[in-house]
């Protein structure tokens, strides 16, 4: 059974709205595309705190320990061990438990942790909280990466260096020595983007050699200002693959994060642009990473001078966001047969039925990993006076060429 239709089975149990009566479904880690082996990593679907029969820890250190282990089965799945763990984002429904957390992640990765990005949503097919992760094959010159001011967390490292690829953890818009979040939204913004450059530093790399990067961020930081000073930090039309999210909360009372992937050798980096799109000084539609191509979160937006969104239909919009996305494979000299990890980002996970109708046909029987996340609550879909429809979903994606590339059923 694909994956998808596991998480509906999840959100048939989680929503009365869908379906009455429904009994929990199985473990996320028996399906098919749970993850997905592409030769030199392995991307992990998002792992929610139910075990094999279906059932959930009482505590959140027992769920967040569970997840981990759903995680873990699958990277012994392809032949490794949690030492090949590199890079993993949590998603919580509450922040505020980010201290348990790290005690959880620091008695689960005692020697060099991976990289990590955490963020608070409004929903998720299994909550309170979904890992997802990304293992390397190859652990030559695997190694953890602090800046020398950094305050020491045994639960993360700031950046984690792999053979060709620097992974770089969340970085905060906070003080790094105080703690303290200025009121300034340009100066939290600043001080996010001074931490990833301060990591990429303590890895003998430049902001140049960014190839994707997560700007997250929560309604106190006004979108403007975040690309403005963004913009700064970046070559125009050269600037990293991006999925900018709005999310219901971040650890520590921060209001802007930053987290991304560093190619290390800048040679193997190449900008892929559609020639009807021009250049913007904010994100690529993708970059290269060696074999590895990151593409920016695209949504139902039609482009052009007179673009926007049309449709308040989610299999509408899903079918043009596959198309935009298709464009930028296309122009890479790839196809959908290539990717192996998306993210999905829905304005409601109760559309997940509609979406995936049109999302499964672009693959056919081979689903790439994915995590699939609500993060904010529903908007109003009404219509603008420009006749525009609010953005109801949205996906990135990571494609790799030249590998032999094939899923991951820890049951078969």
């Amino acid at each position: 059974m694909k994956r998808l239709c596991v998480l509906i089975a999840a959100l048939l149990t989680s929503f009365p709205l869908l379906a009455q009566g429904s009994s929990a479904g199985a473990s996320t880690n028996k399906s098919t595309s749970a993850a997905v082996d592409a030769g030199d990593y392995v991307y992990v679907s998002a792992q929610g705190p139910r075990d094999a029969n279906g059932s959930t820890p009482h505590t959140f250190a027992d769920q967040v320990r569970q997840s981990l282990e759903n995680v873990s089965s699958l990277v012994k799945a392809a032949g490794l061990s949690n030492e090949h763990i590199v890079y993993v984002q949590v998603y919580l429904r509450d922040t505020s438990s980010s201290k348990e957390l790290d005690q959880v992640f620091a008695s689960y990765f005692p020697h060099d942790p991976p990289a990590r990005a955490v963020l608070g949503v409004a929903q998720l097919p299994q909550p309170p909280v979904e890992i997802t992760a990304v293992a390397v094959r190859d652990l030559h010159d695997k190694r953890a990466v602090s800046p020398a001011n950094a305050p020491v967390n045994n639960a993360y490292s700031p950046g984690l260096l792999t053979h060709d690829r620097l992974f770089v953890s969340t970085m905060l818009g906070r003080d790094p020595t105080t703690g303290s979040v200025p009121a300034d939204p340009a100066a939290q913004v600043n001080l996010a983007l001074d931490g990833v450059k301060a990591v990429l530093e303590a890895a003998g790399l430049t902001m140049a050699n960014m190839v994707f990067v997560n700007p997250y961020l929560t309604t106190d930081i006004p979108a403007r200002t975040m690309n403005e000073q963004y913009a700064r930090r970046f070559e125009f039309g050269n600037t990293p693959a991006r999925a900018t999210i709005e999310v219901s909360g971040l650890p520590d009372g921060a209001h802007i994060a930053y987290t991304g992937v560093a190619v290390r050798d800048l040679s193997r980096r190449k900008s892929i642009r559609p020639k009807n799109m021009p250049p913007s000084p904010t994100a690529s539609p993708c970059v290269f990473a060696g074999d590895t191509l990151y593409c920016s979160a695209k949504s139902g937006f039609i482009p052009g001078p007179n673009g926007g969104i049309f449709t308040p239909s989610i299999p509408d919009q899903t079918r043009q966001t596959m198309r935009n996305l298709l464009d930028n494979l296309e122009e890479a000299e790839m196809s959908y047969a290539q990717v192996v990890s998306t993210t999905i980002w829905l304005d409601d996970l109760q559309d997940l039925p509609l979406f995936t109708r049109v999302y499964e046909r672009y693959f056919g029987d081979k689903l790439p990993s994915d995590s699939i996340i609500q993060q904010l609550p529903p908007v109003e879909r009404k219509v603008d006076e420009r006749e525009h429809y609010p953005e109801l979903e949205q996906v990135s994606l990571i494609a790799v060429r030249g590998q032999n590339v094939h899923t991951i059923n820890p049951m078969k």
